[in-house]
């Protein structure tokens, strides 16, 4: 099978798709669905992308409100990402080559090809028990554990995400700001650049979310982290959904308040059994702290 084959890809351009799989040795839950209200079509784009038994690539590309033909950018984009995805297995390349080499066709393919229009582009991989992420824009990547830990936070490329970093800001204060819809990096511009993350060995029961900006600019960080936490995937992912989708309704109340178009993966592994050596036992891996 090629990668064309077993990728899943979600385009929701103009009703919801969502998918409780398993890909990579983990379960994963997938969702996208356009604005509320909103005439034209969703422009995220949502992919997970296998690489053998036990590695994926999860990605959400989030097209450029405002601009045209968002959503050809976040399309070509993750297709030109899938497509150096399939050439790295044939060439045995490392897998964080292929990603950084995908980003860069796809930068180049939405310049030449979606003239005026860009695309966030956030990526996730896990090999085996090894997660990375890559980030242009402000679509967003946490891993966290089960007792609510922190593992990995990525920060938004705009103002309010570089005021949060050099402590302007608080997260809570940047969901609010005037200029949150502001985005600072793109795919598909002359200055992208591409934000690696440190590479996180995952713990049992580690659940690794992708985000585009419908959600979080919608819930704070403690909403978000008390969701995913535990508990079965598909729970996860569909109260965070109802939660962002009634936080977009209600421009009324104090809470955050900003339709758009919404995108959420959620992955996570099973905990490694106990392995029998001789007459004992080798304990599988210790949970979050």
């Amino acid at each position: 099978m090629t990668i064309a084959d077993d990728m899943m890809l979600l385009d929701g351009a103009a009703e919801p798709d969502s998918r409780l799989t398993s890909i990579g040795g983990g379960d994963l839950f997938a969702y996208t669905a356009r604005a509320p209200d909103k005439a034209s079509d969703n422009e995220d784009t949502v992919a997970a992308v296998p690489w053998g038994p036990d590695a994926c690539v999860l990605v959400i590309a989030d097209g450029a409100g405002g601009l045209p033909a968002g959503k050809r950018a976040s399309s070509l984009a993750v297709a030109e990402l899938a497509r150096s995805l399939a050439v790295s297995l044939d060439k045995t390349m490392l897998l964080r080559t292929a990603v950084l080499n995908g980003i860069e066709a796809a930068n180049d393919a939405v310049r030449s090809q979606v003239a005026g229009s860009a695309t966030t582009l956030t990526v996730v991989t896990v090999e085996g028990r090894l997660a990375r992420s890559y980030q242009v824009g402000d679509s967003e990547a946490l891993i966290v554990g089960q007792r609510g830990r922190i593992r990995l936070q990525t920060l938004a490329h705009s103002p309010t995400g570089f005021a949060v970093e050099a402590g302007f800001l608080n997260h809570r204060d940047a969901l609010h700001h005037a200029e949150r819809h502001l985005v600072s990096n793109f795919v598909g511009t002359d200055d992208m650049r591409i934000d690696v993350g440190p590479a996180v060995t995952l713990k049992p029961r580690d659940t690794i979310l992708v985000a585009s900006d419908g959600l979080t600019d919608n819930l704070h960080l403690d909403e978000v982290i008390d969701r995913v936490r535990c508990g079965p995937l598909d729970n996860a992912g569909k109260t965070l959904i109802s939660l962002a989708s009634r936080r977009m309704g209600d421009s009324q109340s104090s809470m955050p308040s900003k339709p758009d178009d919404l995108s959420v993966l959620l992955f996570r592994k099973p905990p490694r059994r106990a392995a029998r050596r001789g007459r004992g036992t080798v304990s599988p891996e210790p949970p979050d702290a």
